[in-house]
């Protein structure tokens, strides 16, 4: 049986979660039954932990800016639509840290706080954008994370990137809690 929000409440359990090996990430990562979040660098033991960029593309380009992406979240009901077109994934398939369900992630707004369990929380900084890396998971994959809106604006739909602000041990099952931004809120766009 499906979690069903109640009405009115913005607190989501959080599907699982997982941990990328300190070596250049494969996609599919092993299950883990808790994460633990540092401030300012992600996910303990994650080959994307740090306080400057982690990404090889990223790396490359400029070693000093700020890292973005320390935690890669997504939503399960992308595992639903996916499922459709013939793709067969689990919690953790495609590099996220974190699978939530029941929150619309593309919809939130940057520097919107999710506090994930009884103490970390993460600001979110941005979309994730779809990777050749996909497809060497399975064929097609990338195209099948992307769309396009009826103005032809790109929808990444491969989850969304944050920063760690509050420490803490993240569980499969913990309560996630939105924390929507004050001032105006600006839409996600990739990071």
């Amino acid at each position: 049986m499906r979690w069903r929000r109640p009405r009115g409440c913005r607190r989501h359990p959080i599907r699982g979660h997982r941990r990328r090996p300190r070596c250049r990430p494969p996609v599919l990562q092993a299950r883990r039954r808790s994460i633990t979040l540092t401030v300012g660098i992600g996910v303990d033991g994650d080959c994307h932990a740090g306080d400057r960029v982690q990404h090889l593309s990223r790396v490359a380009k400029d070693p000093s800016k700020p890292n973005l992406r320390q935690v890669h979240l997504i939503q399960a009901e992308l595992f639903d639509e996916l499922a459709g077109k013939g793709f067969v994934l689990t919690p953790g398939a495609i590099g996220e840290n974190v699978t939530t369900q029941g929150i619309d992630l593309l919809g939130l707004a940057t520097g919107t706080v999710l506090r994930l369990g009884a103490n970390a929380a993460v600001t979110v900084t941005g979309l994730r954008t779809p990777c050749i890396q996909l497809d060497r998971f399975q064929k097609g994959l990338m195209h099948a994370c992307l769309d396009q809106a009826a103005d032809g604006r790109l929808i990444r739909k491969a989850g969304i990137m944050g920063t760690v602000v509050a420490a803490g041990t993240v569980r499969a099952g913990d309560p996630i809690t939105v924390v929507p931004p004050e001032g105006d809120a600006a839409p996600l766009e990739p990071v």
